[in-house]
C-alpha cells in the first residue's frame, strides 16, 4: 500500500511543477473580462482576435488565453449579451504573454445577433454533453413559488431530473439517489443543498454566478459520486458601491448585501468585497392564518439559512475568498413525523493565481462542513446521522493554442457516525473514519469538426485500501452549423452510501454512512473483490438548431451500477450473537449488495425570441434494482423514484415600455411513483425478558405486513403553477418588485403518502396563492 502512495505522490508532482516554469510558445494573450458597473467576471463572453481563428470564451472568473499566435498587430474584439462591443488593438510578440484587463459598459439596447453569435460559439467549441449552466437570469425566467426565485424549482424542469414532492421530496437524477449526487458551493461539500419544504435549497438566488449541473457523463474533474454533480459558484461581490435586496412573501423573508470593503479606485487596481445573505421561513406561522385550509395546524417547515463570504482582488485577476455558512432546517410534529430536523455548517478558502510566465491558471480550495440530522417518528424507526469532514484540491489548467489540458489533485477526509433500528427492531450503527485522494487529468482538443475531450482519474480510498482507476471521454462533432453530434462516458465510484429506508412510503431523513467493509462475500454467484459502489455512463445525442430563435436538444443515457451498497432491510439476527446455523448473510448483515440500471431518454425544445421564452422539456426514464434474498436468488424492483414520463411546459414574456411586466406559467405532468403496499398488520412481540418473558401479559408492538417491494403505483401527478411580477423602477439603481404567484392552478389532488397505520391520505400542496415584494438597491 505505502509504494501505492509513493507513486501517486510522485505522478502528482511531476505533472504539477513541470507546467509552471514552462513558458508560452509563440505569442498569447490573457486577462480577465469584468462588468464596469458592478466589477463582477463577465463570464462566457466571447474573445477573438477579429479577422482570425483564434479566440474563444471566458470563464466563470472571466478568465481568458488565446495562446501559440503568430506575433504582429491583431484586434482583440469581446462580445457579451447586453454590452457594448471592445474592440482595442494589441501587438503580440514571440514567447511572451500581454496582459488585459477589460471592462464592458451595458448598452443602451440589445443586439439579438451577439445572443445568437455567442450561443453558436459555445455549442461549437465545448462538448456540453449532459450538462446545463444556470444563472440567476433562468432561474428568475419560471414561476418562483412563494414569491421567491429558488434553484430547487429550476431543477424541477431540467432534463433528467425527477423530484419526488413538495414536502419532504428528493431530486433523483437520471437514476441516481440523492446520495450519488455530489453537491459544491464554491468548492466546499454541501452535504444536504434541500429543505423539508422542497421547493428551496440552502443558495440565495441573488449570489449565485453559476451552476453547473452535470446529470452524467461529466469529465475527470469531479469524481467521489457514481451519478450527478451539482457545482455553484457565488458572486465575490459589487466592487463599485453598496448595493443588495430585501424581500418578504408569504413564506418568509430575505436580506441580501454585497459591496466594498476597499472600493476598486480604477480599472486595473485591487479590491476587497464582501456578500452576506439571510433567509428564513415563518410558514409555520402564516399558514395558521393564510393556509389554514390546507391544515388548521399549519405547515410546519422552518429554515434559517446564513453564508457570507469576503474576497481580495489583485489587480492583474488574481483573487482570495474566505467563505461560511451555517444553514437548519425543522419540521415540528407533522403528521406521522414527530420531530424532523438537520443543521449543517461549515466554511473554508478558495484562491485563482495568474502565474507571471506560465500560460496556466491555478486555482485552490480547502474547507470544512458538518451536516448532523435525526427523525423520531410514531410510525417510522427513530434514526440519526452525522458526516463531517474537510475537503480540499488544486486544479491547473494549461492552454495549448486552442487546446486546453487540465489536471489536479482533490482530498477528502470525514467521520460518519449513524444509529437506526429498522422495521424488526434489529439495531444498526456504525462509526467511521475515511480518507480519500483524487488524481485527475483531462485534455481538450479541437481537430477540424471534433471536439474531443479525454481524461482519467485514479480514485484512492484509504479505509477501503483500494484504488479506482477511472476514464471519461467525451466528444463533439460538428456535422453541420446547426447539427452537432455529442457522446459523453466514463466510470465512476463513491464510499458513502444512504442512510435512508427503501421500505419508508414517505422520507424526510437524509443521514450519510460510510461504505461499510463487513459485506456479504459473495453477490449474484460471485465473489465480491471491492466494497465501493460503482457505475458506467454512457450518453449519445445532437443538438439541432431548426432556427437562429428554435433549438431541439436529445440526449439517450445509459447508466449501469454494477456494484451499490444498501442498508440490509432483511436482517433478523444479531451477527456478533451467534447467529442460528445456516443464516445466510441476507439475515445477519447490516449492509446488502445490490446493483441496477437507469436508461432513458430526455428532449428539450427551446424557443427564445426577444421578450418571449418558451421551453418544452420530456423524459422517458426506466430505473431497476436488483437484490440476493436468503436463498440465493436475484430479485428485481424498481425503486421509489422511478417515474416513466415526466413532462414540463414553461413559458415566460416580458412586456410594457420599461419591461415592467413579466409574466410566467409552468406545466408540470409525471407519472405514479411506485410504493409498497401494505397487506395486514399483527401484533409484534419484542419477548424483553427472553425465555422468561411472559407472552400472555406482554403489550407488543404493531407490526406490519408488506407486499413486495414497490409493487403498487400511485397516481399520476400534474400541477400548473403561474406568477406574475410588476417592477417598478424608482432611481437609477433602486427597483420595488411585486411577485403574484399561484400553486396548483387547479388544485389537482397530487397524493404525497397515505399513512400506514390509518389509512389517512395526505396530499401534496393544494391551491396555494402567494404574494412576495422585494427592494432592489
Amino acid at each position: 500500500m505505502m509504494l501505492k502512495y509513493k507513486l501517486l505522490i510522485a505522478l502528482l508532482l511531476s505533472v504539477v511543477l513541470l507546467p509552471i516554469y514552462t513558458v508560452a510558445q509563440n505569442a498569447a494573450i490573457r486577462g480577465f473580462i469584468y462588468e464596469e458597473e458592478t466589477g463582477e467576471p463577465a463570464m462566457f463572453s466571447n474573445v477573438i482576435l477579429k479577422g482570425t481563428n483564434f479566440g474563444g470564451s471566458a470563464d466563470i472568473n472571466g478568465y481568458f488565453l488565446i495562446s501559440r499566435v503568430p506575433q504582429g498587430s491583431y484586434i482583440l474584439q469581446v462580445t457579451y449579451l447586453g454590452f457594448d462591443t471592445i474592440n482595442i488593438p494589441v501587438l503580440l510578440e514571440d514567447n511572451k504573454i500581454l496582459d488585459k484587463q477589460l471592462y464592458l459598459k451595458k448598452s443602451s439596447f440589445e443586439l439579438e445577433t451577439v445572443t445568437i453569435s455567442g450561443e453558436r460559439i459555445a455549442a461549437r467549441t465545448e462538448t456540453r454533453t449532459s450538462v446545463v449552466k444556470i444563472t440567476p437570469k433562468e432561474i428568475k425566467a419560471i414561476p418562483s413559488i412563494g414569491g421567491q426565485a429558488d434553484i430547487a424549482q429550476y431543477l424541477q424542469v431540467i432534463p433528467g431530473v425527477v423530484f419526488t414532492g413538495d414536502q419532504g421530496g428528493q431530486f433523483y437524477i437520471r437514476g441516481g439517489s440523492p446520495i450519488q449526487n455530489k453537491v459544491m458551493l464554491d468548492g466546499m461539500m454541501i452535504y444536504n443543498p434541500f429543505h423539508s419544504i422542497g421547493l428551496f435549497s440552502v443558495f440565495e438566488t441573488e449570489l449565485i454566478r453559476n451552476a453547473d449541473i452535470y446529470t452524467g457523463g461529466y469529465n475527470a474533474e469531479h469524481g467521489g459520486r457514481i451519478s450527478s454533480v451539482m457545482d455553484i459558484t457565488t458572486k465575490d461581490g459589487n466592487k463599485k458601491r453598496f448595493s443588495g435586496s430585501v424581500s418578504a412573501s408569504t413564506f418568509g423573508a430575505k436580506a441580501v448585501l454585497e459591496a466594498p470593503i476597499v472600493k476598486q479606485k480604477e480599472p486595473g487596481k485591487g479590491s476587497a468585497t464582501f456578500i452576506l445573505s439571510v433567509k428564513n421561513s415563518y410558514l409555520e406561522q402564516s399558514s395558521k392564518v393564510l393556509y389554514d385550509y390546507i391544515d388548521e395546524d399549519g405547515l410546519p417547515f422552518n429554515f434559517l439559512d446564513v453564508y457570507g463570504k469576503a474576497t481580495i482582488s489583485a489587480g492583474n485577476g488574481s483573487k482570495f475568498s474566505l467563505f461560511g455558512f451555517n444553514f437548519n432546517d425543522k419540521v415540528n410534529n407533522y403528521k406521522s413525523i414527530s420531530d424532523f430536523g438537520w443543521n449543517s455548517y461549515g466554511g473554508g478558502a478558495n484562491f485563482v493565481v495568474i502565474p507571471g510566465k506560465s500560460p496556466v491558471l491555478l486555482e485552490g480550495r480547502f474547507a470544512y462542513s458538518e451536516y448532523t440530522s435525526s427523525i423520531n417518528s410514531t410510525t417510522l424507526s427513530n434514526r440519526s446521522s452525522s458526516i463531517g469532514g474537510f475537503n480540499g484540491g488544486l486544479d491547473f489548467t494549461y492552454f495549448i493554442g486552442k487546446d486546453e489540458f487540465k489536471y489536479g489533485i482533490e482530498l477528502e477526509g470525514y467521520r460518519t457516525d449513524y444509529e437506526l433500528v429498522n422495521f424488526v427492531g434489529s439495531k444498526i450503527e456504525q462509526s467511521e473514519n475515511t480518507t480519500q485522494l483524487g488524481i485527475y487529468f483531462k485534455y481538450k482538443s479541437i481537430l477540424g469538426k471534433f471536439i474531443i475531450e479525454p481524461g482519467v482519474r485514479l480514485q484512492w480510498y484509504a479505509s477501503m485500501a483500494e484504488i479506482s482507476p477511472e476514464p471519461r471521454l467525451a466528444v463533439k462533432y460538428n456535422a453541420t452549423p446547426g447539427l452537432r453530434f455529442k457522446f459523453a462516458g466514463g466510470m465512476y465510484s463513491q464510499n458513502l452510501i444512504a442512510a435512508s429506508s427503501d421500505r419508508d412510503v414517505v422520507n424526510l431523513f437524509s443521514g450519510f454512512l460510510t461504505g461499510p467493509t463487513n459485506l456479504p462475500e459473495t453477490f449474484d454467484g460471485k465473489d465480491v473483490n471491492s466494497k465501493l459502489q460503482k457505475s458506467t455512463h454512457a450518453i449519445i445525442g445532437a443538438e439541432i438548431d431548426l432556427s437562429n430563435r428554435l433549438s431541439l436538444n436529445i440526449e439517450g443515457y445509459y447508466k449501469y451500477f454494477p456494484q451499490l451498497t444498501n442498508i440490509n432491510r432483511f436482517k433478523i439476527y444479531d451477527e456478533n450473537n451467534k447467529p442460528p446455523t445456516g443464516a445466510s448473510d441476507v439475515e445477519t448483515k447490516d449492509f446488502i449488495i445490490e446493483k441496477g440500471q437507469a436508461y432513458g431518454a430526455d428532449m428539450v425544445l427551446k424557443y427564445d425570441y426577444n421578450k418571449f421564452y418558451f421551453w418544452v422539456v420530456y423524459s422517458l426514464g426506466f430505473v431497476e434494482r436488483q437484490y440476493e434474498d436468503k436463498d440465493g436468488n436475484m430479485i428485481t424492483y424498481t425503486p421509489h423514484f422511478d417515474r416513466r414520463h415526466n413532462i414540463n411546459m414553461i413559458m415566460s414574456y416580458i412586456t410594457g415600455q420599461r419591461k415592467q411586466w413579466e409574466f410566467s406559467a409552468r406545466w408540470n405532468f409525471g407519472t405514479g411513483f411506485p410504493f409498497t403496499q401494505v397487506q395486514g398488520f399483527y401484533e409484534h412481540l419484542t419477548f424483553p425478558n427472553g425465555i422468561n418473558s411472559n407472552y400472555i401479559y406482554e403489550n407488543g408492538q404493531l407490526g406490519i405486513l408488506y407486499d413486495e417491494i414497490f409493487q403498487g403505483r400511485l397516481p399520476t401527478y400534474h400541477r400548473l403553477d403561474i406568477d406574475i411580477k410588476r417592477n417598478f423602477f424608482l432611481a437609477a439603481n433602486t427597483k420595488l418588485v411585486t411577485n403574484l404567484s399561484v400553486t396548483n392552478v387547479y388544485d389537482r389532488k397530487n397524493i404525497f403518502y397515505v399513512d400506514l397505520v390509518t389509512n389517512e391520505v395526505v396530499y401534496q400542496l393544494p391551491f396555494m396563492p402567494s404574494l412576495g415584494v422585494s427592494l432592489y438597491f
